[in-house]
């Protein structure tokens, strides 16, 4: 009795002591009780809102044509009738009302004028004012509820952010149960059951599990359907879903007691993501907590074959893409970039014209992955070049690829200012937890650590510099989330990393630039060989979100294509840059050399503007030209025979790089002329006219026939782009002893492989200079 008594109350006194211990330090005037620089603590937990009597009961959605499933139409459910909301007044602050409402951490930004569509039937809000506190947006000072003078053409809608509220609960408010409301819970996870599941990544198998006021609960497969699953595995990145073994799962609820969600689920099997899809009957639990007579819904999903899953150790190869006719380009991950289509034997790009977040999911499953997660308009993600082979595209969201769907083959007029683009979602391949950047003044920067196994332990090393370079700086950054590389260091003195990680635990790291991890790539193994060591000389990167994109004009080389014999007296400038063949140097002055002039223009349709890697104090002034070269290597010009030998080949003098013309209503930043700020701007190209010394190829000592011309922009990798593969151009040229001519000339990867095989040289811009 006595044991009893003193258990709650020695839990008083100690209560009384804490109350006590708390107040003693409100004095100091902290905030919270907490001196400066100590961590604030969590942020509060959800809590339902408290609503006076008074307070009209509504329910919200988003909807209408989207582009990521957190935006939309906002479209208010109230006597009955689903309605919309009018955009006279309304503010970042009714954004914010509406978002949380929906479970949304806030609002990242909201949209007039039926962005979204036009919605049907009554505008319940007209002029909403909202503080951005209001519990719901029925509290928001407006017109009145069903009281506007606006039109559809006035609905307004928002942009809300990708995190849930900690702890949201979704409260139906409606008596009679609203089928048409979205799925509003905090987070959806797939949970492996199987022991066999447990040990694979990625998980493909297992629970259905929704988080609803900060718990996990399984849902009632009673109403469950094979488009639900299909929504499910394309959230985490498979593209289809397949059969399982029903009779384990059942014996697995047997022993252990499920916890169901209030509600099932309803979807078509076309929405990107499950808070698309629409609330399904209210699930009355039995005593016994079945469903019933149902058991926890099991979802098994198919990956893509580069994400098939393996044990623990994760899988070795790079990335390959899995479709001939569809692919993305111009992204910093595997599974984003400019959507690009086959056809002809000529790739070329999708205006964005309808483009939407259905017809998206349609190229992401087509691609191996899972649903879309944003369609991107506008040459989000660079330009491509080339044609433009479909536009207005309508999907019924169940084609098997892209090209199956409608479009208009009438309409023309898009530029690549439309190119559409994708994000796709992918597989959780857990590869952010076995790298880390340390020491960076910021996350996007610093020296790389990776995670390995030594003597049964993980522990955390360097990654020896020898040899260390962009492309390898770009898996980095891939790998971490982090965008592209904008810098591959091989020295990071400057940022003390943590002590205890400076032994080198990888070497000789060789990468392609498909690989979604380091480990991936090329490397010694368990036998480092690191002459410098770790530590101070160890690998690092800073990582960018946007990076350049240069591609060359292959229509301006053919059409400037000519010969000249120039005497040997008037190249001496040349001659000095090494832009003439070695036989040059036995050439009396009076003699002839024979040339190959062309002009090139090098666009820039990336994110980013194009900057040597070079700073200004270190650029070198050439009298013969007049101005600062900030590049010692920027383009390489080979003549190949039709075996690919190089037969002859031009300069490999550094460059001025700078805006010749620009794109209507972009202005030219950058230019040579009294040591100016050099470069190249998005929407910019810099023209090399063919009369410029050194812009050809010394074809003296060729005979005549065909050949192959070449040229490789940036073939060093000393600035980082967001796509390598373009950076090279093609031509067949033919040679008479008299004229010469270009033909055929197209940029690396503008064809289909097959066309592409039939000309010698690169077959991307795999240089062998490193």
């Amino acid at each position: 009795m006595l044991a009893a008594w003193s258990l709650p109350c020695c839990f008083t006194i100690l209560l009384g002591l804490l109350e006590l211990c708390r107040a003693q330090y409100e004095h100091l005037g902290y905030p919270h009780g907490y001196p400066q620089g100590y961590p604030e603590p969590e942020q509060e937990q959800y809590s339902a809102p408290e609503l006076p009597p008074d307070t009209p009961r509504i329910q919200l959605r988003l909807a209408g044509d989207k582009r990521k499933h957190n935006e939309g139409r906002v479209e208010v459910f109230y006597d009955g009738e689903w309605g919309t909301v009018c955009d006279d007044d309304f503010s970042i602050h009714s954004a914010q009302v509406v978002c949380r409402e929906l479970g949304y951490l806030e609002a990242v930004s909201w949209s007039p004028s039926s962005k979204y569509g036009k919605g049907e039937g009554r505008i319940w809000f007209d002029n909403v004012q909202c503080t951005g506190k209001e519990k719901t947006l029925a509290l928001c000072t407006s017109n009145g509820i069903g009281v506007s003078d606006c039109k559809h053409t006035e609905d307004v809608g928002v942009v809300c952010s990708d995190k849930r509220i900690p702890g949201f609960k979704f409260i139906n408010t409606m008596a009679n149960n609203v089928q048409s409301l979205n799925i509003q819970v905090e987070d959806v996870r797939i949970r492996a059951i199987l022991s066999s599941y447990r040990k694979r990544v990625p998980v493909t198998e297992g629970y259905v599990e929704v988080k609803d006021g900060g718990k996990w609960k399984q849902i009632c497969d009673v109403e469950w359907t094979k488009h639900n699953s299909r929504v499910i595995c394309g959230m985490f990145g498979f593209p289809g879903e397949r059969k399982y073994n029903a009779r384990v799962y059942k014996m697995f609820a047997r022993r252990r007691k499920p916890s169901y969600w209030d509600y099932s689920v309803n979807c078509t099997g076309n929405e990107a993501h499950v808070s698309s899809c629409n609330l399904g009957h209210a699930v009355a639990a039995k005593a016994n907590s079945t469903c019933g007579g149902g058991t926890p819904v099991v979802v098994s999903c198919v990956p893509g074959r580069a994400f098939s899953p393996t044990p623990m150790t994760g899988f070795r190869k790079a990335f390959k893409q899995e479709q001939t006719l569809v692919r993305l380009r111009g992204g910093a991950i595997v599974g984003e970039g400019r959507v690009e289509v086959l056809k002809n034997s000529e790739w070329g790009t999708i205006c964005d014209d309808n483009w939407s977040l259905l017809s998206a999911t349609v190229v992401c499953r087509e691609l191996g992955f899972g649903s879309a997660k944003e369609a991107l308009s506008g040459g989000r993600l660079g330009q491509g070049m080339g044609p433009v082979h479909m536009n207005e595209i309508e999907c019924s969201g169940f084609e098997k690829s892209i090209t199956e769907c409608f479009f208009n083959k009438e309409s023309l007029g898009c530029s690549h200012e439309e190119d559409a683009a994708v994000r796709c979602n992918v597989p959780a391949m857990g590869f952010q937890e076995r790298l880390r950047l340390s020491g960076g003044r910021n996350p996007n920067e610093g020296r790389v650590e990776v995670l390995v196994e030594r003597n049964g332990s993980q522990a955390w090393g360097t990654v020896c510099s020898d040899g260390w370079g962009t492309i390898e700086a770009m898996v980095v950054c891939r790998q971490l989330d982090l965008g592209f590389a904008s810098n591959a260091f091989q020295e990071t003195w400057y940022w003390p990393g943590e002590v205890s990680a400076d032994p080198v635990v990888m070497s000789g790291v060789r990468c392609s630039g498909t690989e979604m991890s380091l480990s991936q790539c090329l490397h010694h193994g368990a036998h480092l060989t690191c002459p410098k060591g770790g530590g101070r000389n160890a690998a690092g990167v800073s990582c960018s979100e946007t990076a350049p994109d240069l591609v060359l004009n292959p229509q301006i080389v053919e059409q400037t294509t000519y010969m000249e014999d120039r005497p040997m007296f008037m190249l001496q400038c040349a001659y000095e840059e090494n832009c003439l063949s070695t036989t040059s140097s036995e050439t009396p002055a009076n003699s002839y050399r024979r040339l190959l002039r062309f002009s090139s223009q090098i666009h820039n349709n990336g994110q980013s503007d194009f900057r040597p890697k070079a700073e200004r104090h270190s650029w070198v002034w050439h009298d013969c030209h007049s101005h600062y070269h900030s590049m010692e290597v920027f383009t390489h010009y080979d003549l190949l025979s039709l075996n690919g030998t190089k037969v002859a080949e031009g300069h490999k003098a550094s460059f001025c790089l700078e805006d010749t013309e620009c794109e209507e209503g972009i202005e030219k930043r950058y230019e040579c002329a009294n040591f100016g700020e050099q470069g190249i701007t998005v929407g910019c190209w810099d023209t090399y006219r063919h009369d410029i010394d050194c812009q050809w190829i010394d074809i003296t000592d060729i005979n005549p026939g065909d050949y192959i011309f070449q040229v490789v922009i940036n073939p060093n990798y000393e600035v980082p782009e967001s796509d390598y593969s373009n950076n090279f151009m093609k031509c067949r040229c033919r040679y008479d002893g008299h004229r010469i001519w270009m033909y055929s000339c197209h940029n690396g990867g503008s064809l289909s492989t097959e066309t592409e095989e039939s000309f010698p040289g690169l077959l991307n811009n795999q240089v062998i200079h490193r």
